[in-house]
This record gives C-alpha cells, structure tokens and sequence, in this order.
C-alpha cells in the first residue's frame, strides 16, 4: 500500500507538469465571449483537482467580459472541470459507488481500493448530478424514439417486456406525508418501478424459450405507474416492438401492470411470471399447515403439477377444500383464491 501511494504521488507530480505543460493555457489579449462581446485576460489562476492519481494544482489563465461581466476559464472546459474539484475519472469513480451502496461505503471504497480520499456528502452530490444527468439523456432519447425519428433496423421474432415494483429504503424526508405498511401507518420505503426489455429467437431441446444474448435493457424510476408507462413503452419502442411479430409482457399479477400492458401493449400477450405464482402457492402452504412442513410441502408440490398444466380451477378448488381455523387466515386465503381467479389465463 505503501509502494501503491509513492507510485500515485509520482504520477500526480508527472500529471500535474503534463496538464501545465501549456502554461496556463494564455490564448491571447482576449477571446470571443458569448454575448459577442471580447474578454480581457486578467490573471492566472491555480485550482486544486482531485485526480485518481493525486491532487494536483492545474495554472489557468482567467479572462473577464465588461459587458455581461461575466469570468471565462477555457481550459476548465477543455478538462471537463467546470464547477468541480474533481477530475472525470475521480467522478465516474464516485457514480459508480454510489449507485452501487450507501454513499459513505462508497467513499470507504474509494480509500481502500482506489487511494482516493472524498468526503461522503461529496460521493452523494457527484452521483445525484450524474443520475440527473442520465436521465436528461434518457428523456432525450424517449423523445426522439416517439418522434419516429429513430427506427430500429432489426426486427424480433419476440419482445417481452417485464415489469415489477419494489421497495427502496429512503431518508425520512422523502417518505413525509405517505401511508406505509409499519404500525404506526408511517412509510419507510418508497416504491421504484423496474422494467426490462429482451428478445428470444430460439428455444432449447425441451422446446422451452431462451433469452437472446446481451439482448437485456433496462429502464427505472421512482414515480408513479402513470409515469413509468411512457418510459418503459419508450424503451420498447426504442428496442423495435413495433417491428416484432409477437409481444409479452410478464408481471407478478398487480393490478397496475396490467392496467399499464393495457394501455401501452393491448396486443401482447400477458403472463404471470411462474416464479411470483408458486411463491403465492408456497404462502398458502404455510397458511393451511402452520409448522406442519412435511404436509406443507406435499401440498405444495401437488399444486405446482397443476399450475404448470394451466389447471388453475383445480388449484382453486384445492384450496377451497380446506376450513382455516380463524377468520384472518380465512381472509388470507380468500385473498389467494382471488389472486389466482384473476389472473388464470395469464397463467396458463
């Protein structure tokens, strides 16, 4: 470690001589200013960058417009550090960490692994800048795909779109005034709305579909159903679904997913995702047996025979059969039957 932080001290004095190699980037008496007015060179001025190196002092010459006032440093705009003290390289280091863990283990990382010191509250503002920054770039790009100003070349025999929800943990500010599942009525998460994209061309030697490769996209956001329609369906768009001959579109049987597979993707044909169904069926299991595993089980993988033939009023009636002893199980499993009732042809 030691050796490892001699060898970046060595590299910020080598990088710091190589950046101020121009001598300060001096363009002249002065430049063309964007209110058509001219700057005049005033001084040089040194600011202090955090590189992946080293901090390193970069000379830039400073110039002044008289008529809007306002200051000019070209060179910041030639090594993308206007308004920032850190390099690009520190600061995509920085978004990486911080939309992978908390912002302070993402600056514990950088330490260890990288040799880079930043303090938390600065790993938290990089990332939220580069998250606003992507999503700018996103909408730009839903636009464009809407326009009908870039088409897809390609075309798919099958697009499937699948669509989920999950909590995310939040800082109390960001829950205020929302109902939540805690005792107390509070929230302590907030939903993110999750999609992705992908194609299937071929199937296995059991005839079952297999996910193209490195065919996967992905979009996200926490907001509302009504808003996450239009971004995944751009995202559809984008990828050619109007140019593929079959759509689907999975989801875990909420409503809201087929409430917007009805509005975005009328033609698609929805499915519930067999995983998010034998969970339900598992669920039930506990509710009918209790602590009785063996049974449990049993009932469970007879009712995994019929789910996977599509026999889903014979699943039902299974779970008809039974009498729980109190209402609130009763409700639960009526609540299950409901589930599956709803969405039988989406499970077969």
């Amino acid at each position: 470690m030691a050796i490892r932080s001699s060898m970046h001290r060595i590299g910020g004095v080598m990088l710091e001589k190589l950046i101020n190699s121009d001598g300060g980037d001096y363009r002249g008496v002065n430049i063309p200013c964007s209110c058509k007015g001219k700057a005049e060179f005033i001084e040089y001025r040194d600011k202090r960058v955090t590189t992946v190196l080293s901090p390193v002092n970069i000379r830039r010459a400073y110039y002044h417009c008289s008529g809007c006032r306002k200051g000019q440093l070209p060179k910041d705009n030639d090594l993308d550090i206007v308004g920032s003290s850190f390099s690009p390289g520190v600061r995509r280091m920085m978004g990486r960490v911080g939309y992978k863990e908390s912002f302070d283990e993402g600056r514990k990382d950088l330490e260890v692994l990288a040799g880079v010191f930043v303090v938390t509250k600065e790993v938290e503002r990089i990332s939220e800048g580069i998250g606003q920054d992507i999503e700018v770039c996103a909408c730009l790009e839903r636009g464009l795909s809407l326009s009908g100003k870039v088409v897809p070349i390609k075309s798919t025999p099958k697009m499937y779109i699948a669509v989920d929800g999950t909590g995310v943990p939040v800082v109390k500010s960001e829950t205020m005034g929302r109902r939540g599942k805690a005792l107390n009525g509070e929230a302590r998460t907030r939903e993110s709305k999750l999609g992705c994209v992908f194609t299937q061309t071929t199937v296995d030697d059991k005839g079952h579909p297999i996910r193209d490769e490195d065919s996967t996209t992905y979009v996200g956001a926490i907001e509302s159903a009504e808003e996450f329609g239009p971004r995944i369906y751009a995202e559809a768009v984008r990828r050619g679904v109007q140019r593929a001959r079959q759509m689907v579109v999975i989801g875990d049987g909420a409503p809201w997913i087929w409430n917007l597979a009805d509005e975005h993707f009328h033609e698609a044909i929805q499915i519930v995702d067999l995983y998010h169904a034998r969970e339900h069926l598992g669920d039930i299991g506990k509710l009918l047996y209790w602590s009785n595993t063996t049974k449990t089980k049993e009932w469970v993988k007879e009712r995994y025979v019929e789910l996977d033939d599509g026999d889903i009023e014979a699943l039902v009636k299974a779970m008809r059969r039974h009498r729980p002893k109190t209402k609130e199980t009763q409700d639960k499993i009526l609540k299950e039957i409901g589930y599956f009732e709803r969405n039988a042809e989406r499970m077969r």
